[in-house]
């Protein structure tokens, strides 16, 4: 989601203005690249209503935001953010292997958590943005 309404993740570039969970965020880098590995397809809703709205493959380790059931069974909380092989069910939620899969890795200013097909998938801060705070 961005200022502009949905977007193609393809389309996005430094600059825009991103829906995150913390409000409206200008994105400082996207960085692209191909992978090939374990990974995880969740089903259309398998983790609520429209979430995600369409059946989706990500990386095995790719961070999500879970706020539901699952953060207070698994960790005592409501709303935790985890790898998404850790919610594999077997039904639902199954690991596979991607092939080759472009991955867009986005970077802001701080850790931002971003809408994506219904999930809320966690993003780190731009190296320079590290570098500045850690300086």
């Amino acid at each position: 989601m961005t200022a502009d309404g949905a977007l193609p993740v393809d389309f996005l570039e430094p600059g825009d203005r991103i829906v995150t969970r913390s409000g409206m965020r200008a994105l400082r880098e996207i960085h692209l690249r191909r992978y090939s590995g374990p990974a995880v397809r969740i089903r259309e809703g398998a983790l609520g209503n429209g979430r995600p709205e369409q059946a989706l493959v990500l990386p095995a380790h790719a961070p999500v935001l879970v706020r539901d059931w699952r953060a207070a069974a698994l960790f005592g909380c409501k709303s935790v953010v985890m790898e998404v092989d850790r919610l594999v069910d077997g039904e639902f939620i199954v690991p596979t292997e991607a092939v080759s899969m472009r991955l867009f890795d986005l970077r802001f200013d701080h850790p931002e958590i971003v809408y994506a097909e219904g999930l809320e998938i966690a993003c780190a801060a731009a190296e320079t943005a590290v570098r500045v705070a850690a300086e």
